[in-house]
């Protein structure tokens, strides 16, 4: 696995956190099924990328953001023996569909996994997987077994002992969510954003971005368009994700970005993030959502 060190932490700031990478591509993973273009042919191991999701790690917890499709081969690869929480930007099939695979985590765990997800995305993922949340079973393996929180959209919540900062942002005309954690705003499947969402990404480390292709989409940034974010936002280091094999070969693109920008690949992981109490709460402001 590719580790890539970033010395984040200043004085003031106790704890730091990794990001690990766990799938990079859109909702097609690349290669794409019966496609024989030049990118789905390539040897490059970096131009292979499954579906979006990803494995915050602090000192005592680890967060999943959203459970791809191909959740089992990257949870193995990233040698992952427990999660505490899972967080969902939305529920399109892409983010959702390896929920299943957390029913290994309740036999290690011996407990309920807590999902946390906005209202709609909430809804939609506890009607698709209606029996995750019947706990009628008196063991745990035969299913997943979820525990479903709901939060505000406008308000930060507490995951793990650790303050969260929802991101309100629009793919294409749907609603969905990105995540502030610390000095990190994951923002996957995005197409706009307020000022007022954007307001609450200054001052980043490290900011993870969508960035299908080149042209443009009307669901997801363009290349040109992340990068027009990230000169926005000035954060220290910006990664681009779901990508699709449309952006072209992950070397040819790579040498065309600032020097503070690169192309995230599976299995990538950001070390050092700062997570330092006094900045989190200086920055998500006021208010905690509460179970639902």
């Amino acid at each position: 696995m590719l580790v890539l060190e970033i010395d984040t932490v200043s004085p003031g700031q106790t704890s730091v956190f990794d990001l690990t990478f766990l799938g990079t591509g859109t909702s097609t993973g690349i290669p794409v099924i019966g496609c024989d273009c030049d990118i789905c042919r390539s040897t490059d191991p970096r131009d292979t990328r499954l579906r979006s999701s990803a494995l915050v790690r602090t000192g005592h917890a680890t967060i999943l953001i959203d459970t791809s499709p191909d959740l089992r081969a990257q949870l193995l690869r990233a040698r992952t023996t427990r999660i505490d929480a899972v967080l969902y930007t939305h529920a399109h099939a892409d983010h959702t569909a390896g929920l299943d695979e957390l029913r290994q985590f309740n036999v290690l765990q011996q407990a309920r996994i807590p999902v946390w997800a906005e209202t709609t995305t909430a809804r939609d993922v506890s009607q698709r997987f209606a029996y995750a949340f019947d706990h009628t079973f008196s063991w745990f393996g035969g299913k997943p077994d979820i525990d479903l929180n709901v939060f505000d959209r406008d308000r930060p919540f507490e995951v793990a002992g650790i303050m969260v900062q929802p991101i309100p942002i629009m793919h294409g005309t749907l609603p969905i969510v990105g995540y502030r954690i610390g000095q990190l705003a994951y923002l996957t499947d995005m197409k706009s954003i307020t000022p007022e969402a954007m307001a609450l990404l200054h001052g980043l480390d490290v900011l993870v971005l969508t960035a299908l292709r080149t042209k443009p989409h009307p669901a997801h940034l363009s290349l040109a368009e992340a990068l027009e974010v990230v000169a926005e936002l000035a954060p220290r280091r910006a990664y681009l994700t779901h990508l699709s094999h449309d952006m072209g070969h992950h070397a040819d693109v790579a040498v065309t970005l600032p020097d503070h920008v690169r192309i995230a690949e599976d299995g990538l992981v950001v070390s050092g993030i700062a997570l330092g109490a006094d900045d989190r709460h200086a920055t998500i402001g006021q208010g905690r959502a509460k179970a639902g």
